[in-house]
């Protein structure tokens, strides 16, 4: 990563801030970059969680909750409002979960975030993240992956949700946001490693990873993982009691806006 993009992405989060009159509470990669597995020519997918003035939120109205700033081919923004991270981090929600452990951080104000990260272990949900990786396996697997001849570089949005459900089904905790670990961890067959490492070195070679045949030891193993994955993953169940939530909004509008709130 360069300098200049690094500049141009702080910029642009400055220019939303005053634009839509918020505070950027954190800003972070996410995506290619943050799993580590991107190559030169890879796009900037960059999320923030932002705060807007108090009262913004006194209202029993339903607004926005989002801030979706595409700038060009090779840089995306995009955010939540910190009432809708709270509400999805209560859902153990898996992107949230990787936003808080991206390796490449762009912006981090007031103690919100590592606050935020304090509550990960309370309101994780191991059954949530698993209905949740296997489902967007299968959905890349079905759209990318089923023919003979099929979209290579689509094995690693397939490979990485299937290998957090078997870290979540190990037991491990958290599913960390770096591809290689999950790697390394839960990888146990030399073959299915090998064909993993290639892969992984052509495409951050920048190697035309488009359509070609099937690697079938990497197919079989998906193939094989789908089979007792399903079998084990069930629907989530209730979430949690939202009340360090609650309590944490409260505090962060406390200290961002000033605001003397009970």
């Amino acid at each position: 990563m360069t300098q200049e993009i690094t500049t141009k992405i702080k910029a642009e989060l400055s220019r939303i801030e005053e634009a839509e009159g918020v505070v950027i509470l954190y800003a972070c990669e996410s995506g290619s970059r943050a799993w580590g597995f991107e190559s030169e020519d890879s796009d900037y997918d960059v999320r923030f969680i932002y705060l807007r003035p108090t009262k913004w939120y006194l209202t029993i109205q339903n607004k926005r909750d989002v801030i979706e700033k595409p700038i060009d081919n090779e840089l995306d923004l995009s955010g939540w409002d910190v009432p809708k991270a709270l509400k999805l981090l209560r859902k153990s929600n898996p992107p949230l979960l990787e936003w808080l452990q991206s390796p490449i951080v762009y912006s981090r104000k007031s103690s919100f975030v590592e606050r935020l990260r304090g509550l990960m272990e309370e309101y994780y949900s191991p059954m949530a993240c698993m209905y949740h990786y296997l489902r967007m396996a299968q959905n890349n697997y079905r759209e990318y992956l089923k023919d003979q001849e099929v979209w290579t570089k689509k094995y690693f949005y397939v490979l990485r949700p299937v290998l957090a459900c078997i870290w979540i089904e190990q037991g491990l905790g958290v599913v960390p946001i770096e591809f290689g670990k999950l790697v390394d961890r839960v990888v146990v067959d030399r073959d299915v490693r090998c064909e993993i490492e290639t892969l992984l070195a052509a495409k951050r070679s920048g190697a035309e990873l488009d359509h070609g045949p099937r690697n079938l030891i990497i197919s079989d193993f998906l193939e094989q993982e789908f089979a007792w994955l399903q079998a084990e993953t069930q629907p989530p169940a209730k979430t949690r009691d939202p009340a360090a939530l609650d309590r944490l909004f409260v505090d962060i509008l406390k200290e961002v806006n000033g605001e003397n709130i009970e």
